[in-house]
């Protein structure tokens, strides 16, 4: 199993938000330094979700201060960006990371409805328009020029450069929140991020892609190389004792679902606010599906059982909530030590 940790740290305060970053990149040193696979950026604005608010600029700080973790999105929020910029931009980081770039594509939030009127773009853009999008990064990647004509871009150009380094391009993964884009995905033989849910679930979406992608009829080989390349979310919280890891991560998980909440009621547009639908109040259910929690032993206990229906990558956020360092390092530590050598 892959472990990659998932670098969302919010900051509740705009004074904070440099000591956030930097926090952000002693943390990401320290992740390579124990020796895990990949880091993981999100994509936020105006309201200190996501403190780096952009992923692609935070990622060439990544890309030049470590040599071996892979540096992936988890998500760029298509809707914001134009897919040429964007293809240069990838091609770029890829070359300054000597290859560790893992494009994860999403439709955008599906509740911050401020963050498109920010930059101009209708909220049903996010959903409509990443096909397209995606496509015309891969056409940009092929070396050829470029004629392209669809419903958002229409455009040419001789050739992108540079092009990518890892040959042909490098991994396209999309955040899938529904069975039905999970299914179009395996069609297309692209693998998947799966978000933290009930784990029955995901072993159902694991299940129905899995399925999906066999009967397209490639080798077993090339399905299982795919296969390896899904990541699961999962917050977590390792601690010496399970009452110390449970009361962390509870504090966390309320610190940030009220963030996102106070920036969903402050900067939704009002008329649009009763439109868009909101996550559920916090409950006990909820942190349960999206945390593993505990001491060493029952978080090895938990990430066996997820082993167990199929997950092979874990995406973890380590710091739920704008925690404190030294928890996050001591989280990091101890998976190190304990935990990842079992898998």
């Amino acid at each position: 199993m892959k472990f990659g940790s998932w670098i969302f740290p919010i900051s509740q305060q705009i004074k904070n938000d440099g000591k956030v970053i930097a926090d952000s990149l002693q943390e990401i040193d320290t992740w390579e330094k124990l020796g895990f696979d990949a880091v993981w950026l999100s994509e936020h604005h105006f309201d200190g979700a996501t403190a780096y608010a952009d992923p692609i600029v935070f990622a060439s700080a990544i890309a030049q201060r470590t040599q071996t973790v892979s540096i992936g999105f988890a998500v760029v929020e298509m809707a914001l960006h134009h897919p040429v910029r964007l293809a240069v931009q990838i091609a770029l980081l890829d070359h300054l990371s000597n290859g560790r770039i893992i494009l994860g594509t999403g439709k955008g939030s599906a509740f911050n409805e401020y963050e498109y009127i920010g930059f101009g773009v209708p909220m049903s853009q996010g959903a409509d328009s990443i096909n397209e999008a995606e496509e015309l990064i891969l056409q940009s990647w092929s070396g050829n020029p470029v004629n392209f004509s669809g419903k958002y871009w229409n455009l040419s150009f001789p050739e992108l450069r540079p092009q990518p380094l890892q040959k042909p391009h490098p991994p396209i993964v999309r955040a899938c929140l529904s069975i039905d884009s999970t299914i179009e995905m395996a069609k297309l033989n692209r693998p998947i991020l799966i978000a933290g849910q009930k784990n029955s679930l995901i072993k159902e979406r694991i299940d129905i892609y899995t399925s999906t992608l066999y009967s397209s009829g490639i080798n077993d080989k090339t399905a299982d190389n795919i296969l390896d390349q899904i990541w699961v979310n999962k917050n977590i919280v390792v601690a010496e004792s399970s009452e110390e890891a449970l009361e962390i991560a509870y504090i966390g998980y309320q610190t940030e679902q009220n963030h996102f909440k106070k920036a969903r009621d402050s900067y939704n547009p009002s008329a649009a606010s009763s439109s868009i639908s909101k996550p559920a109040s916090i409950s006990k259910e909820d942190f349960e599906n999206l945390f593993i929690v505990g001491n060493p032993k029952q978080v090895i206990d938990q990430i066996a059982e997820l082993e167990s229906i199929g997950v092979r990558n874990l995406m973890l956020k380590i710091n739920t909530g704008e925690m404190k360092q030294s928890t996050v390092f001591n989280t990091m530590e101890l998976l190190a030590k304990h935990i990842k050598p079992i898998f």
